[in-house]
């Protein structure tokens, strides 16, 4: 309680909470990654000024997106502070950043699953990046794989990686067209990289774009059927005067449906270990139901063969 209260102190006085570093006994349990273009990033509340044209955020945070001392994030020194709107702010630093999905999203599993453990949320998200952007061997890759493997150093697990992107892709009918197997690659690209391939994915489909080929992008992402992979529609959520991105009240509302869909589909995590950041990493499984399904399919194809 009294963590919470000094973070809103702080908050309130304009001071950076990046000094509040986290002790051994709050390293965050449970570990999910942001990652995708600004409205992952947030634009809640990100408006142009009517006098310079300048973007800039309202400084409106909601009280479902307000600190929490069992949440945290990774910032972009790769240590874990306690967690604050806009989460983005020093990882999509060339943009102005908002109220995004995340800190709704984790309160909301908090407020649900009071016993799940302290929250770890990873920011990757970077606006205005197309899908071609995010491939194998590029920055926003490579960084998404080592700020992951950086969370991981410290222990926990990833339970989920939740994704918001496309809007970028809406542009070009070629860019629309091979969206489906971009996105496909890149989520098995980064459950390979991370040595989790049942990672469970929740992206989000399109509520707007940048050009017209949104519900192209739309269906491919409907489409999709991979395993652990869960789809969350944001279309008819209210969108802010530039018609592209989410309003904080939206934003807030996403957070919270991709909570809800995170609670439903939950399943045992897998453990990953990582000895460094640079290193390889180890894939062990702990989860005894994971092990009783393998046998259960082995049996069945002994039985069927």
């Amino acid at each position: 309680m009294m963590l919470y209260l000094l973070a809103i102190i702080l908050i309130a006085q304009g001071t950076t909470i990046s000094d509040l570093m986290v002790t051994s006994q709050q390293i965050p349990k449970n570990i999910f990654i942001l990652a995708g273009q600004s409205n992952m990033a947030g634009r809640g509340g990100v408006v142009n000024d009517t006098k310079t044209g300048i973007p800039r955020w309202d400084g409106i945070v909601p009280p479902q997106s307000q600190p929490n001392p069992s949440i945290f994030k990774l910032s972009s020194s790769l240590t874990w502070i306690l967690a604050h709107e806009p989460l983005h702010s020093d990882i999509d630093y060339n943009k102005t950043n908002g109220v995004g999905p995340g800190m709704a999203f984790a309160n909301a599993v908090l407020t649900k699953d009071p016993d799940i453990g302290t929250v770890g949320l990873v920011p990757c998200a970077i606006g205005g990046t197309s899908m071609s952007q995010w491939e194998k061997g590029g920055f926003l890759y490579d960084q998404l794989v080592q700020r992951t493997r950086a969370a991981l150093s410290s222990g926990g697990v990833v339970r989920a990686m939740l994704w918001y992107q496309g809007e970028s892709d809406t542009l070009y009918e070629e860019d629309a067209d091979a969206y489906k197997w971009r996105l496909e690659k890149f989520f098995t690209d980064v459950r390979a990289d991370l040595h989790h391939p049942f990672l469970p994915i929740y992206q989000v489909a399109l509520a707007s774009g940048e050009g017209p080929f949104i519900e192209t992008i739309r269906e491919a992402q409907k489409g999709m059927k991979q395993a652990n992979l869960h789809c969350v529609d944001a279309k008819g959520l209210p969108l802010e005067p530039d018609r592209l991105h989410l309003t904080s009240p939206a934003q807030v509302y996403l957070g919270q449906m991709l909570a809800d869909a995170f609670l439903r589909a939950r399943s045992t995590p897998i453990r990953t270990t990582i000895t460094s950041y640079n290193s390889s990493t180890t894939l062990s499984i702990f989860s005894s139901g994971f092990i009783i399904n393998t046998l259960y399919l082995l049996l069945l194809s002994l039985v069927y063969t």
